[in-house]
């Protein structure tokens, strides 16, 4: 494949808020501990050696176990998930929602990244091992965001009354989708159909497509993984610090100039129970299940923390935290929006004496076909040029490509100058008519652009077909104006090039912040 790499600030799609971080903007050091470069994990590594217990280590290794124990996997995967018993093996994570047949493109991306950091640092750090990790968000509740997805431009949805966290829906009656999908897709069958929950069903089919690289799925719904997050639930529901901690961090970053994106509440956990996961709030008497009946008192709340802690879910933000927490992680990868929320939570980290974890901006990259690759090449237009808004494109295009002079620049100034005399010598004559000529001056301005207007659409009829040509390139790459990554499914390319991941593999740095744009090779 062609490979060409785009300055994340030449693409005009990236806050300035990211940049910044990308940059390494002074006033932004304070909200993180280490920025993304290779010898900086020396020091994270440390960091999370001091503080991640052998017990965490055996909790997560039992979990994994019995959470992968129907689930015939590579012999990398088996190797991954025994050696987090060991002390020189490591986490590198990112997570995402449990999207119906992977969702969005950067799903895809953003594992890759994981596991090509893993492979860097294994050379870089040969005496350690680094675990690729996928977090499920399976106690998440917003089915709406996860209930679709688009393949070759349709959109396919799934349609079911079931309520709560999402990883716990029985995905088999996503099988009238599933006969709607063009082409191969027996890997999503067996995933949906024969599996009884979504989390095993994702795991299924993640460990099918990249058990081969050592990926390790972890479903953090789960009892004695929780038993490790008591502390935090109970300081969340009676003292409030981590909505202490995200204020403060907000109004700093505020300081600086930046917008936030998430805010704390004052219970940051929801009550999490079969089918339901809904919000806990404080009551004079003890807590209360949001938009339902249930109650508790304090005690019965603490007894709960204690024996039951997986009725309780965190949200955006105590979900890092209990990430980093179970994990024995060093960084985690996120689009530029998690990379934001994540900067916010430094604090929350500090008080509960747990390492922040290096922020990695994921890869994002554009991906074009051949017969896309090849209209490209005939446009002629620089890769840059393709994040210009599109009218704006094929008015340059026009503008540097005609043989004709469509512009009556000259003209108009020596008309707008001969008015002006006009207006002099009228002056001289009567004050009243200086208005008259300034109302003639503008309709004439008006009419040269009218007739500038039609010259440059009627070049634009002349060179249709190349502005069609350019048309399909921008919306394929920008479908409804979006980014590719965010809209298309990897079974656009997969079921025409089945080593499609492999590419990706092949092709992603993930310490070099660029866009990376790929195209397929074609005959011209």
């Amino acid at each position: 494949m062609q490979h060409i790499k785009i300055p994340f600030k030449d693409t005009k799609i990236f806050s300035s808020f990211f940049l910044d971080y990308i940059h390494q903007k002074d006033s932004l050091k304070k909200f993180y501990n280490r920025f993304p470069t290779l010898p900086a994990f020396e020091g994270q590594i440390q960091d999370k050696q001091k503080t991640f217990s052998d017990q965490s280590r055996t909790t997560l290794h039992e979990a994994l176990k019995n959470q992968y124990k129907d689930l015939e996997v590579s012999e990398l995967v088996d190797k991954n998930i025994n050696a987090l018993k060991e002390k020189n093996t490591l986490t590198i994570t990112t997570g995402h929602q449990l999207n119906i047949f992977t969702g969005p493109l950067y799903f895809i991306y953003k594992i890759v990244s994981v596991i090509n950091a893993c492979k860097s640092l294994k050379k870089s750090y040969p005496s350690f091992n680094f675990i690729p990790v996928y977090w499920m968000a399976s106690e998440d509740h917003d089915f709406e965001e996860i209930s679709y997805f688009k393949l070759y431009g349709k959109k396919y949805t799934w349609e079911t009354d079931q309520k709560g966290g999402v990883g716990r829906f029985n995905p088999k009656d996503l099988k009238d989708v599933l006969k709607e999908l063009p082409g191969d897709v027996s890997v999503f069958e067996r995933a949906y159909l024969k599996h009884n929950t979504l989390s095993n069903a994702v795991r299924y089919y993640v460990n099918e497509l990249f058990g081969k690289e050592g990926l390790v799925v972890v479903d953090a719904d789960h009892r004695a993984l929780k038993s490790q997050l008591s502390d935090v639930i109970e300081d969340d529901l009676f003292n409030h610090t981590a909505k202490a901690k995200v204020e403060a961090t907000n109004a700093a970053l505020n300081a600086e100039g930046y917008s936030t994106q998430v805010h704390a509440r004052d219970i940051n956990f929801f009550y999490l129970n079969n089918n339901l996961r809904s919000r806990l709030e404080k009551t004079e008497d003890g807590f209360n299940v949001v938009d339902t009946d249930i109650q508790f008192t304090d005690g019965q709340i603490r007894d709960m923390i204690k024996n039951e802690p997986e009725k309780f879910s965190p949200n955006v933000i105590l979900r890092p935290l209990y990430q980093e927490i179970i994990l024995p992680n060093l960084a985690y990868f996120g689009g530029p929006a998690e990379v934001i929320y994540w900067l916010q939570l430094k604090g929350v980290f500090d008080f509960f004496k747990i390492p922040f974890p290096i922020l990695m901006p994921r890869n994002f990259a554009l991906v074009l076909d051949a017969p896309i690759a090849r209209k490209f090449e005939k446009t002629g237009l620089r890769v840059e040029e393709l994040f210009e808004d599109k009218n704006f494109l094929f008015n340059d295009w026009i503008t540097k490509n005609t043989h004709h002079n469509l512009t009556l620049a000259n003209e108009l100034k020596s008309v707008v100058n001969m008015f002006n005399e006009i207006k002099s010598r009228a002056l001289a004559i009567d004050p009243t008519l200086g208005s008259l000529v300034e109302a003639e001056t503008k309709r004439a301005t008006k009419s040269f652009e009218k007739i500038e207007h039609k010259l440059l659409k009627a070049e634009k009829r002349n060179h249709s077909d190349k502005l069609r040509q350019i048309e399909e390139v921008k919306d394929y790459l920008f479908p409804n104006g979006g980014l590719q990554e965010r809209s298309d499914n990897f079974l656009n390319f997969y079921q025409e090039d089945p080593h499609f991941i492999q590419k990706m593999l092949d092709s992603f740095d993930p310490f070099d912040f660029q866009l990376n744009l790929l195209m397929y090779p074609h005959t011209k």
